[in-house]
């Protein structure tokens, strides 16, 4: 396989319309927010993507109101098996010590709280190797930073005028900076990408069998009744695959919208 080179990225129209999409459907579905097909108010500039959604079958106009059809919820649930999956996968990749060879999440238990975990990763040694990885294995690194401006909860839907932020340029311009700006896997070497994958996917999977661990010995109490989660052994196995490097799940090879 031949390392990726170095290129500038550049969001197409399809691109920001899939990321404004994925904004709105999950307003609609796991919001359970209703947008009125007669637009007013801040909800107005959203119309031009409603109107490309309902021309393409992803939303229906109904008594007013939008609606995700079924084709809609489809592509939804396929992006969020692989904002799913960018969560289990990546992020394990985001705090590395290339001189050291060292992954942040190696101690992440080794902290009680939040502040001690973010303290501990605000440290110049540890860089960024998602979009490397992501590139590595020809995924589009735009849609990793776009997982990471959602986990972020960058596009917060609560605040005042956010239609206007989503339906404008700065957010896309921002995803293509720092996908231009971010270490790619020829400036780390195949060998060492190779062997960074390696050792974060067997991270990984140690900490899934650790949160999972901790969660059975933690088991709650409710009402007299103690609850104990149990490991679901199948989900440590799904993720196994990633223990070859050259490994993509097929959920990043199916297609989201079609415009």
């Amino acid at each position: 396989m031949a390392i990726q080179l170095r290129k500038n990225t550049v969001l197409s129209n399809d691109n920001i319309k899939t990321f404004r999409a994925i904004v709105v459907l999950n307003e609609m579905i796991n919001g359970d927010r209703q947008f009125s097909s007669n637009a007013y108010g801040d909800d107005a500039a959203l119309q031009p993507l409603f109107a490309e959604l309902t021309a393409n079958g992803y939303i229906i106009s109904s008594g007013g109101v939008y609606k995700v059809s079924s084709k809609g919820r489809g592509v939804f649930d396929t992006f969020m098996k692989r904002y799913t999956e960018y969560l289990k996968v990546y992020d394990v990749f985001s705090f590395v010590d290339l001189e050291k060879g060292e992954f942040a999440f190696s101690s992440y238990f080794d902290f009680d709280t939040d502040d001690d975990w973010f303290n501990f990763t605000d440290n110049e040694r540890f860089d960024d190797l998602r979009i490397a990885v992501a590139m590595f294995k020809n995924i589009d690194p735009a849609e990793i930073v776009f997982m990471s401006f959602i986990n972020e909860n960058r596009f917060d839907t609560t605040a005042a005028g956010w239609q206007n932020g989503l339906m404008g340029d700065d957010a896309w311009a921002e995803i293509e900076e720092i996908c231009n700006t971010a270490i790619k896997p020829d400036e780390v070497g195949k060998d060492a990408m190779v062997d960074i994958i390696n050792q974060g996917s067997e991270l990984m999977i140690k900490l899934m069998e650790e949160e999972q661990n901790q969660n059975n010995n933690n088991g709650g109490y409710n009402g007299g009744t103690t609850t104990t989660t149990v490991v679901e052994e199948e989900t440590i196995e799904y993720y196994e695959p990633y223990y070859d490097p050259y490994y993509i799940s097929p959920i990043w090879l199916l297609p989201l919208f079609i415009w």
